[in-house]
């Protein structure tokens, strides 16, 4: 018997964890924290798994909406066995340790939530059990009652550097749960790798499912009107803000713009980043051989790019036009992207872009929806919106066409919906069940159980 059970992000982009009982053996996918709150109420419910079996926890990347829980749970859990690949691993000793320290801010005076401390997070990291692509292991928990032993192999995602999809094989069922999955191309990485073989159950992220893929465009597409936009604030003396995430996005959009300043398409300036970013670009550039990527000669460290930390003062960026990629992708209190965006949007010929995913209750996603000319509210005052503000989809997701294939590739009898707001699953639900006959649907809810076998 397969016992499948949320206890957070099942509809919803955070703090995903999902239950496995497969006769007796306990398997947690993912350990993720809620960036949306602080404390406990960020974390997955683990209460419930008080009394249950929980011998494995398979991290699939190393997002905080899928590592960021880890050292709470190992605090309660402490024989749980963790697997990921080595790329995860290698990334979560540099973003845990950021967060503790985020963390550590946060709850400063917080008595009733107990934090780990950093030794907790360097034993965690060095007990991770490492798995290479395509390679199988074997495993049993302690109170397993059945004859067979539990297989898991994983798959590139094509998501970010390591990121990795799950397939278990149990008594003769296969189990595929996709973590955050992008079929198609970045700058760097080529795109997520199936199974060859189908599958029983098919445990999918929805990020796209409702959003018009047309919208979303593509990469070239997308890096064609960039550049023409970034140009054109370039030359009219401006310089450009650009919000993301540290891990993933930073290093492709690094790679591409260096790419199109090679080809001169690009106007020549500096480009800055900093922080942890510069960690993790690292960490890249030491696997550029290990994983399937874009132009393995090619490492971030040698594209010329310059630290935003050295900036003391933003009105350098006005005598010199520049572009910045800037930390957190959400623009949250007290983040570089945070603290610039003030300066930044009373600037006539600067230009604020945004490249990826933005939670409705962010200070990104306020300024990403508010036009120039209009009035915002942001950081204790109010004033006009001067610079140029623009979205573009950078997608790090597969689209809604790439969930169906995913589907019709791996022809599974049973989909489980995750991982996206409740409109993203009920588009893509009707599309599967309008095109694939036999198949049962479910949509997961936190806490609700659902029996496979």
């Amino acid at each position: 018997m397969i016992k499948f059970l949320p206890i957070g992000g099942a509809d919803d982009i955070g703090a995903n964890s999902y239950y496995l009982n497969i006769d007796g053996t306990g398997v947690l996918l993912d350990c993720g924290m809620h960036p949306r709150f602080i404390g406990a109420e960020a974390l997955p419910k683990f209460d419930v798994l008080a009394g249950l079996p929980l011998d494995y926890v398979i991290i699939t990347h190393a997002h905080h909406d899928h590592i960021g829980s880890l050292p709470f749970l190992i605090k309660k859990f402490p024989h749980v066995k963790i697997i990921s690949t080595k790329q995860t691993q290698e990334i979560a000793a540099q973003t845990l340790q950021n967060s503790y320290q985020i963390l550590k801010e946060q709850l400063s005076g917080d008595l009733s939530f107990e934090l780990y401390d950093k030794n907790e997070i360097e034993f965690l990291i060095k007990s991770i059990i490492t798995l290479e692509y395509e390679n199988e292991i074997s495993i049993r928990g302690i109170t397993h009652i059945g004859k067979d032993e539990i297989r898991i192999t994983l798959y590139d995602a094509g998501h970010i550097l390591g990121s990795a999809s799950i397939l278990i094989c149990y008594s003769g069922k296969r189990l595929f749960y996709t973590g955050d999955i992008n079929l198609g191309k970045q700058s760097i990485l080529n795109g997520a790798v199936l199974p060859a073989k189908p599958v029983d159950y098919l445990l999918m992220e929805s990020t796209y499912g409702s959003t018009d893929s047309a919208k979303i465009g593509n990469w070239e597409n997308n890096s064609k009107q960039l550049v023409s936009d970034l140009n054109k604030i370039i030359v009219s003396g401006g310089s450009v803000l650009i919000p993301m995430f540290s891990l993933g996005k930073l290093q492709e959009m690094l790679h591409l713009l260096y790419k199109l300043k090679l080809k001169s398409k690009l106007t020549e300036t500096d480009i800055y980043y900093g922080g942890i970013g510069k960690s993790l670009c690292r960490i890249y550039d030491d696997n550029k051989y290990l994983v399937k990527r874009n132009n393995k000669n090619f490492e971030l460290k040698d594209g010329g790019f310059k630290d935003y930390y050295l900036i003391k003062d933003p009105n350098e960026y006005v005598k010199n036009p520049s572009i910045i990629l800037a930390s957190s992708g959400m623009m949250l209190k007290g983040t570089y992207s945070y603290r610039m965006a003030k300066f930044w949007l009373k600037q006539k010929r600067f230009g604020l872009f945004t490249v990826g995913y933005m939670d409705p209750s962010t200070p990104g996603h306020k300024i990403q929806q508010i036009n120039r000319g209009a009035l915002l509210e942001f950081d204790g005052e109010k004033f006009k919106v001067e610079c140029k503000i623009k979205r573009f989809y950078f997608n790090t997701h597969s689209k809604r066409e790439e969930l169906l294939e995913i589907v019709e590739r791996l022809k599974p009898g049973t989909v489980i919906l995750l991982h996206g707001e409740n409109e993203a699953k009920s588009y893509i639900g009707y599309e599967i069940l309008s095109r694939f006959n036999g198949v049962s649907l479910h949509s997961a809810e936190i806490l609700k159980e659902i029996k496979l076998s």
